[in-house]
């Protein structure tokens, strides 16, 4: 199976809740999964400060493109049965850059860690670990 360009991958994402944060893959490969969204108001809370499910969105979607290609054979897909955020910060404006790698890829549960950062100044917003759950056919 040939690897998916950034625009494949980018275009599972339409019609789907990371099209709908924005979210833009820009590197991937099975060790590292980068990509980011841009703060705009429907991702904000009513406080004015990014909702930190948008920044979930981001993260768990970062990890869970790496589990697609971290899948062994045979499985069909995965799910999120754990995750674990801490948010250190926010964002109002800009871009939200994250990245995910893989911390335990099993034959039946992987575990990524990623972090979320503000481009502008570097600042964290967020660090994020998840365990996926490997699917296979009945």
């Amino acid at each position: 199976m040939s690897t998916p360009s950034l625009e494949q991958i980018n275009a599972v994402s339409a019609g789907k809740l990371p099209g709908l944060i924005g979210l833009e893959i820009t590197s991937s490969d099975p060790a590292r999964v980068l990509g980011h969204i841009d703060v705009r108001e429907e991702l904000l809370a009513p406080n004015g400060f990014l909702h930190a499910a948008s920044v979930i969105g981001l993260v768990d979607s970062l990890c869970g493109y790496g589990a697609m290609a971290n899948l062994p054979d045979g499985a069909v897909s995965f799910t999120t049965v754990e995750l674990k955020s801490n948010f250190l910060g926010t964002a109002r404006d800009g871009r939200v850059l994250g990245e995910a790698v893989p911390v335990h890829l099993g034959r039946n549960t992987q575990v990524w860690d990623a972090k979320a950062w503000r481009e502008a100044d570097g600042k964290p917003v967020a660090l994020f670990r998840c365990t996926q759950m490997v699917l296979y056919a009945r």
